[in-house]
């Protein structure tokens, strides 16, 4: 059911609101790189795919040609592999040649940042983009690498505690974000 109140949580972002994020991050990804044919758009497993599918929509319609969108998954990866019990893995999928195309990375959330650099080194077994931009639906803020996105729908920052739940209609069936209250 769209929208609806979620016990604990508080909606920050509506269905509405995500369309207009991912539209708008459409138009910069398109003003930024003006030689289209050279983009691809790799989503970061599990958050970043679906985001990633519906921002190459947006730009097929703009550019009239498809964009090849990939998924990456960081699960091996990542710098606390030591500290998780066995990461679920999913596939990672790049059916395109990375080398001199400007990969979009894509994910729902941007923390930390360590998801990020996990995804840049699990790329490389793939390639060497000519460039590499990051989209974001959400930037929390809390860096603790120095990495930063190139495109961002909303900022929202929240306590450390707490937690950006991104829900998109092909996984649960509702477009929104809420946040999570500690």
């Amino acid at each position: 059911m769209p929208n609806q109140a979620v016990p604990n949580k508080k909606l920050i972002l509506t269905a509405a609101q995500i369309q207009a994020a991912l539209e708008d991050i459409a138009k910069q990804i398109m003003a930024r790189n003006p030689d289209s044919r050279t983009v691809a758009l790799v989503g970061v497993q599990r958050g970043g795919v679906n985001l990633a599918r519906r921002l190459a929509k947006l730009l097929e319609a703009y550019w009239q040609h498809p964009v090849p969108v990939g998924s990456v998954d960081v699960a091996m990866h990542r710098d606390d592999l030591d500290q998780r019990a066995a990461p679920p893995v999913h596939p990672t999928v790049i059916p395109f040649d990375l080398n001199d195309k400007t990969v979009v990375l894509v994910d729902d959330v941007l923390f930390s940042g360590r998801t990020i650099r996990a995804a840049l080194d699990a790329m490389n077994d793939f390639g060497r983009p000519r460039q590499v931009q990051l989209a974001v639906l959400v930037d929390r803020g809390y860096r603790e690498l120095p990495i930063q996105a190139d495109y961002k729908g909303a900022d929202y920052v929240a306590e450390r505690n707490q937690r950006i739940d991104v829900r998109l209609t092909e996984d649960c069936g509702e477009d929104a974000v809420y946040l999570e209250q500690a």
